[in-house]
């Protein structure tokens, strides 16, 4: 078997992450026993569970706070949505404006009047930051930053991003350009769920244009390898800012930290994030979207029952060592007269743990239930009617 050897910072690294664990609290986790969650140093964070999008801790998640350049996932989203859309190719060549190549801050050094490849500069903008590559793309996109910003702000609106503005496509600093770490964490799900097929680009450590090799900031993709994403951010005004995801027996957490003092802290803070979720949570994923949970009685139709179960699967972050524990419980509205539709509600699916309300999901028809002839409808009121005499 190999040894593998740890250069003395990494292993600094992963001891003093493993006695802030241990510091936290003596609780159990395989008892359903969580302790507190680490104290992070930072305007703002969260976690998140990317699958079932619950938050595992949060600190000031709602707090408005300049992004940085955390905004450009949000250039990276449209782009690869407009590539998923068949608009533009990863191959075609964008020409280089003189505001893009004027760009100031960390940059993809390419030329005014030069051309470059989608695929080039949407790498430029994920793993080298450039501002003069997230420039470039805004203007090919939509024919200028301005109209690109209306473009980020609609997506951010249809994503349930509600406490965020953009003004460009950088996060150059500009009034009324703001997010928080909730809405981060929405935007990092969504880039994961619906373009996994460029999702490689956030893992990437390094990228090389123009004769110039650049490093992803993300320093915690050098010192675990669960992590695979996804972007850093820096302005005087923002601090140090990290979204970052990782994986781990097939569990995805998000973990989103805010207004750091520094770049070695916003990676320390993150990883104490991930390190609690993975010891002590778990994703348990239920019911699946179209499952028959029950089968309950039609009155008055032409079938005598209909399927019920749920629109989207179940998916929960639980303790560690509690599914055992879960129980759900189902009710069903009385007495179900056609029509029935399918995808109304026509019950609710209730989940507990430890007696504690967890999820609450619609239960809904996945079949329609047309009305019966005129006979069997009568037949049906008489029994009901007798029935009621008697409950």
């Amino acid at each position: 078997m190999m040894t593998q050897y740890l250069s003395p910072q990494t292993l600094l690294f992963r001891v003093f992450i493993c006695l802030s664990l241990l510091t936290l609290a003596p609780l159990s986790a395989a008892n359903g026993l969580i302790p507190r969650a680490p104290d992070v140093d930072a305007r703002g964070y969260l976690l998140m569970d990317a699958k079932s999008g619950q938050v595992i801790v949060e600190h000031n998640a709602e707090q408005e706070l300049p992004p940085a350049s955390l905004t450009k996932m949000m250039t990276a989203y449209l782009v690869e949505k407009e590539i998923a859309a068949g608009n533009i190719t990863e191959q075609e060549m964008v020409p280089i404006s003189v505001k893009a190549w004027r760009m100031g801050g960390s940059r993809m050094f390419i030329q005014e009047g030069t051309r470059v490849s989608v695929q080039d500069l949407l790498k430029g903008v994920v793993i080298q930051s450039g501002n003069d590559a997230s420039v470039a793309l805004a203007e090919y996109v939509a024919g200028s930053e301005e109209a690109f910003a209306d473009l980020m702000n609609n997506q951010a609106r249809e994503l349930g991003m509600d406490d965020t503005h953009f003004m460009n496509a950088t996060g150059w600093p500009a009034e009324n350009h703001y997010t928080t770490a909730h809405d981060l964490a929405i935007l990092a799900r969504a880039i994961i769920r619906d373009f996994p097929e460029h999702y490689d680009l956030y893992a990437q450590k390094e990228f090389t244009y123009n004769g110039i090799t650049q490093h992803n900031r993300n320093l915690l993709l050098w010192r675990d390898d669960s992590v695979d994403g996804l972007k850093t951010g820096h302005t005087e005004e923002a601090g140090y800012c990290l979204v970052s995801s990782a994986k781990q027996d097939g569990m995805r957490l998000i973990a989103v930290v805010m207004g750091t003092d520094s770049e070695a802290a916003r990676a320390r803070e993150s990883q104490k994030l991930l390190s609690y979720g993975f010891r002590f949570y778990e994703t348990y994923e239920g019911y699946g979207a179209g499952d028959v949970l029950d089968t309950p009685a039609v009155w008055m139709g032409a079938a005598n029952q209909v399927r019920l179960g749920l629109e989207e699967d179940l998916i929960l972050t639980v303790p560690k060592d509690s599914q055992d524990q879960l129980k759900a419980s189902m009710t069903i509205r009385p007495e179900l007269r056609a029509p029935i539709r399918e995808g109304e509600q026509y019950g609710t699916l209730t989940v507990t743990l430890a007696d504690e309300t967890v999820a609450q999901r619609p239960l809904v028809a996945l079949e329609n239930v047309e009305e019966a002839g005129f006979f069997a409808k009568i037949w049906d009121h008489v029994v009901l009617f007798f029935k009621g005499l008697f409950s």
